[in-house]
């Protein structure tokens, strides 16, 4: 009887992304969406001031907003809870 090893001897089969045997798969798999490079290159190079965080208009903005005050509300939030615990306590 003895003892049986824990971890298997054989190492398993590799696995691969695809289910497809590899003599199956196409030589080339078709592009299925339209090349958006050029017309992204487009508006994040335009010259028009912006930082390129906020070309992407009204969310960018809404985002950037919002970790703008998050980040000041805890900045002031850590001050106030400093100044509040470095008071001395009245017995």
């Amino acid at each position: 009887q003895g003892l049986k090893p824990l971890v298997p001897t054989e190492s398993p089969a590799p696995i691969f992304g695809t289910s497809k045997p590899p003599s199956v798969l196409p030589t080339t798999e078709p592009f299925l969406g339209k090349n958006n490079v050029a017309d992204l290159q487009r508006v994040f190079q335009r010259s028009d001031g912006l930082p390129v965080h906020l070309k992407g208009g009204v969310p960018d903005r809404m985002l950037y907003r919002t970790t703008m005050a998050l980040t000041i509300g805890g900045t002031i939030y850590c001050l106030v809870a400093l100044y509040i615990a470095s008071r001395p306590k009245n017995k």
